[in-house]
């Protein structure tokens, strides 16, 4: 297991150099110059604009601009500043991610919880009432687009019911964030009981299955243990990769509901061409998504007693 995990770190260091590069050739090389944007409308003097870029670094060659950002991460955990106000990186960061963070831990908690429940329920009656219902519910999830569901949502519970605040304010409640937390979540919610239905539908059949039954064992433990553990092997990959993408936030969702989160730095970003903030951003959102890959790889022993990693 130490060799595995020692060798899955070293092969980490390649893809997280190759995808940060990637982002960071992407980001500048978008039109526009976002030292001229500072001026707004008016006309910037031309060496001006050349000062201000010789001193953030911008008039370098890419690949040692590029250098010079991972050696300042690297060694000094510098991310830089904002082009637009001076601001550090880090704080900007430190900022926007436990909004995030909070709202995927909700997010991720409710696709959990409900996802696997809805798809166990089917699964285990395939065929019937309520696999149909889940399976209706679970499409007609799919088929409505995020924003169209994050309005109905607004409207109806805020507008109309009352029952919840119609944005999240400053202070960033846990009960404000359980709106955004449903809408962020719901996509991925019915992934999760469609994967889980068909995966516990296909083990039904299994030969360790009818092992099972013809052994005499409790219908809680063949559920629970021999069930259950090998159909969550799928459903664990998907979640795994989910996390990444809640921590991304959402651009849509956190407009909707005025969540100052990674989204909206996100689309400030784009919009500034704050290179160094969203190079920054993508940055910590690769080393998620490589931690929690890892993570899911070893948990694939834990599930299924088969699989070692010599």
């Amino acid at each position: 297991m130490g060799r595995y995990v020692v060798r899955r770190l070293l092969q980490m260091i390649p893809v997280f150099i190759g995808t940060t590069l990637l982002i960071f050739l992407m980001v500048y090389s978008l039109p526009g110059d976002p030292v001229a944007g500072l001026f707004g409308d008016k006309a910037a003097n031309p060496a001006t604009v050349a000062k201000i870029r010789h001193e953030l670094g911008l008039d370098q060659p890419i690949l040692q601009q590029y250098a010079n950002y991972m050696w300042n991460i690297i060694a000094h955990f510098d991310f830089g500043n904002q082009i637009r106000n001076g601001r550090p990186v880090t704080e900007v960061l430190g900022d926007a991610f436990p909004v995030t963070l909070q709202l995927a831990a909700l997010a991720f908690a409710f696709e959990l919880i409900f996802g696997i429940t809805l798809g166990v329920v089917a699964g285990l009656r395939a065929g019937r009432m309520a696999d149909n219902a889940v399976l209706i519910f679970t499409l007609l999830i799919i088929s409505v687009p995020v924003f169209v569901l994050a309005f109905i949502i607004k409207m109806v519970f805020a507008f109309e019911l009352g029952w919840i605040a119609p944005n999240v304010s400053n202070d960033q409640l846990l009960s404000e964030m359980i709106a955004p937390a449903i809408v962020l979540g719901g996509l991925s919610l019915a992934y999760v009981a469609r994967l889980t239905r068909t995966s516990m539908a296909e083990n039904l059949r299994a030969d360790y299955m009818r092992t099972a039954v013809a052994k005499g064992l409790p219908k809680r433990r063949i559920i629970g243990v021999h069930l259950m553990r090998n159909s969550m092997i799928p459903v664990v990959t998907f979640l795994g990769t989910d996390i990444g993408a809640l921590m991304g936030g959402a651009v849509v969702t956190e407009g909707i509901f005025n969540v100052k989160g990674v989204g909206g730095l996100i689309y400030e970003s784009i919009i500034r061409r704050e290179g160094t903030t969203l190079v920054g951003l993508v940055t910590i959102l690769v080393l998620v998504y490589l931690a929690t890959s890892l993570i899911i790889d070893l948990l694939y022993a834990v599930l299924d007693p088969r699989i070692r990693y010599a």
